[in-house]
């Protein structure tokens, strides 16, 4: 099967910055599409960033020019840097990888264990 690791997060002030890495492990055939979403108390899940089909990256209006996705193929690790932090990107993060595993066809979402990320005023 397949293993999701997320690390990273924690508490900065507002203004700062912080680093979170996944890594996806196991019997991958193909990846298709990796990325960041966020969760806050009391609302939805929401796309941060991701790489979708063709090594596009789209992001949420709120982070862009603040947050940065970046991977490692070779690794199948993908990493969001977030730099100018505001109290209002306090939320669970999660990395999610659809993929195939090495003897099925069918493409399917795996999340990690998500990390709390909290900003400080």
């Amino acid at each position: 099967q397949v293993q999701v690791v997320e690390s990273g997060g924690g508490l900065v002030q507002a203004g700062g910055s912080l680093r979170l890495s996944c890594a996806a492990s196991g019997s991958i055939g193909s990846i298709r599409t990796m990325g960041w979403y966020r969760q806050a108390p009391g609302k939805q899940r929401e796309l941060v960033g991701s790489f979708i089909t063709g090594g596009i990256t789209d992001y949420a209006d709120s982070v862009k020019g603040r947050f940065t996705i970046s991977r490692d193929n070779a690794k199948n690790t993908v990493y969001l840097q977030m730099n100018s932090l505001k109290p209002e990107d306090t939320a669970v993060y999660y990395c999610n990888f659809n993929l195939r595993l090495t003897y099925s066809a069918y493409y399917l979402d795996y999340w990690g264990q998500g990390t709390q990320v909290t900003v400080s005023s």
